[in-house]
């Protein structure tokens, strides 16, 4: 019930049951947002905003971070969808829809009473206090403990009894795993493609630490969208790409064995500082100043090319007046490179990225140390753009991915499938364990866990079996979307995964997933329906903590905007 606040009186408190609902509530608007979009055969949205800018994507994390949300329930919703993105890449949508489905459970157990059926039949040993517990509502409390159980069970089954290794398996199946994150996508048709091409990418820029650790910074691989041609005719490109050209047409296209230097300053005419003035009695001596501010760039530009840079990048801009130096030194310059690509040059190169030439003694100097380097640095043409191709960088590999398709909301949906199946694949090539899709793993959990709940002679035994059922809800969903009986396919899928935990004679009916397109149950495993497990345990706790974190919220206390009042030289005007 909505109530005024002594601790706010220009405002509104919410709180019990009633803010509880609202909150449920909230989460399941978020959820039927996105639902529709799970699974392959899911649907696109279609999002304008209020520029009018057109977005067409079926990525979980970008329709909820384009909508305009003000409900604080809501918004952790989207918070969570936005840290499955960023920790995982994939299953944001599958995260958003387990949550809410979990909330609305833990509220109709909060709701509803205890029937005494239900309390001798779980409680043998607990009749006396029969009466007692009927009359009592399941605390919050109780409920987020029961998740919590439920939650760390489930994530021990799926490590032991789900998972099986990528040491057993080949490069096709790390393919076949970032094929089943593009199946969703726009560019699902050519899904073998790109998932080899992911892979390819993901190897090229494979990092082995001092301890002999693994990692797969897919960060580093640059991205980028050209219009023109058909999608097929995106390239791998085994050096770094730069979305610049030139500073100028004199200079050479093609450097090969390339030193590079990595600026993060301007080498335009020198300028005095703001507040600084100079007094001059004689007109000949401003001349004089005025060579001064360009000799004092060229000097720069002078050290620079002496220590043996061929090739310079930097961020800010070029002097056209000191672009004839580089010309005249056969030198490449490049002037207003984006900060984050020149940071990856660096790294791939060897280059120290420079921000000033001061020296403690107070000169100025560039070392030769500072320079990275490359096999050659080339400007070749793509589409109606010039690009800057590093190609061969001797400390690190690099790697960048030229997307091609005919328009940029096409190239927008690429580069976020892409970014999705690259993730998939640095979390399998990582962790080395994968697991089946299609909803085998929420199957058979759902199906441990109802047995699992009937072993708790606690008041925890109802929330673990709530979070099973709700669990069924991406299976149920992915059957709906596919306009399959969701009720008769998911009965059908939890027989197997019943049978294949009760008998030894039918352990491998646990890879038993849906077949959307012909609506039965198959071996997922033998399909190649691939997900890293990392994924699913991910989106688990984060869909569990999120749900406790909106349960935990008893209290709503809104105050009121101020209206800020007119002061009196307002109302003389």
């Amino acid at each position: 019930m909505a109530t005024e606040s002594l601790l706010a009186l220009m405002g509104q408190r919410t709180s019990g049951q009633s803010i509880r609902t609202q909150n449920v509530n909230a989460a399941a608007a978020i959820a039927n947002v996105v639902k529709s979009s799970l699974g392959p055969v899911g649907l696109d949205k279609m999002l304008v905003d209020d520029v009018g800018d057109v977005t067409v994507t079926n990525d979980g994390a970008t329709i909820l971070k384009l909508l305009e949300v003000e409900h604080p329930a809501a918004k952790i919703l989207i918070e969570l969808a936005q840290l499955q993105d960023e920790e995982v890449g994939d299953g944001t949508t599958s995260v958003v829809i387990l949550a809410a489905e979990l909330l609305k459970a833990a509220d109709e157990l909060v709701k509803q009473k205890l029937h005494p059926t239900i309390v001798i039949n779980g409680y043998p040993e607990l009749l006396k206090a029969a009466d007692e517990l009927v009359k009592q509502k399941l605390h919050p409390t109780i409920v987020i403990n029961g998740y919590r159980l439920a939650c760390k069970e489930a994530v021990r089954y799926m490590q032991d009894n789900l998972a099986f290794s990528l040491n057993e398996l080949d490069r096709q199946s790390i393919i076949r795993a970032a094929q089943t994150s593009m199946s969703s996508k726009l560019i699902s048709s050519e899904s073998e493609f790109f998932s080899e091409m992911c892979v390819d990418a993901a190897e090229l820029i494979k990092v082995t630490e001092s301890g002999g650790k693994v990692s797969y910074p897919i960060q580093s691989i640059n991205v980028l969208k050209a219009h023109g041609k058909s999608t097929r005719e995106s390239t791998l490109v085994r050096g770094y790409a730069l979305n610049c050209t030139r500073a100028a047409e004199g200079m050479p296209r093609k450097i090969a064995n390339a030193k590079i230097a990595v600026l993060d300053m301007n080498l335009q005419k020198a300028k005095m500082y703001l507040g600084i003035s100079i007094k001059v009695n004689d007109p000949e001596k401003l001349e004089a100043i005025r060579r001064e501010e360009i000799e004092i760039t060229k000097r720069k530009i002078g050290k620079i090319l002496a220590a043996g840079a061929n090739v310079i990048l930097t961020t800010g801009g070029i002097d056209d007046l000191c672009l004839k130096q580089f010309v005249e030194a056969g030198a490449m310059a490049v002037r207003r490179c984006r900060k984050v690509d020149l940071k990856r040059i660096a790294k791939a190169t060897g280059a120290t990225l420079t921000s000033s030439l001061a020296t403690l003694e107070g000169d100025e100097a560039f070392e030769t140390s500072f320079l990275g380097h490359a096999e050659e640095v080339v400007q070749e043409r793509i589409s109606d753009d010039e690009l800057i191709f590093i190609k061969g960088p001797k400390s690190r590999t690099a790697a960048s991915i030229i997307l091609r398709g005919p328009n940029d909301t096409m190239l927008d949906e690429m580069e976020r499938s892409m970014h999705d199946a690259l993730c998939v694949v640095k979390r399998v090539l990582e962790s080395k364990k994968l697991c089946v899709g299609g909803g085998a793993v929420e199957a058979a959990v759902n199906v441990y866990l109802e047995n699992f709940s009937t072993s708790l002679a606690s008041r925890e035994q109802l929330p673990v079996a709530e979070f099973a059922n709700a669990l069924l809800v991406i299976p149920k969903v992915l059957a709906t979307n596919a306009a399959q009986d969701a009720t008769q396919l998911v009965a059908k899928l939890r027989a197997f995964h019943n049978k294949s935990q009760h008998d030894k004679n039918m352990v491998h009916l646990k890879y038993a997933g849906l077949d959307l397109i012909n609506g039965e149950i198959i071996d997922n495993k033998e399909a190649g329906v691939f997900e890293p497990l990392v994924s699913k345990i991910k989106s688990l706790k984060f869909a569990t903590e999120a749900a406790i974190t909106i349960l935990r919220i008893d209290d709503l206390i809104k105050l009121d905007k101020i209206e800020k009042q007119p002061d009196e030289h307002d109302q003389c005007h």
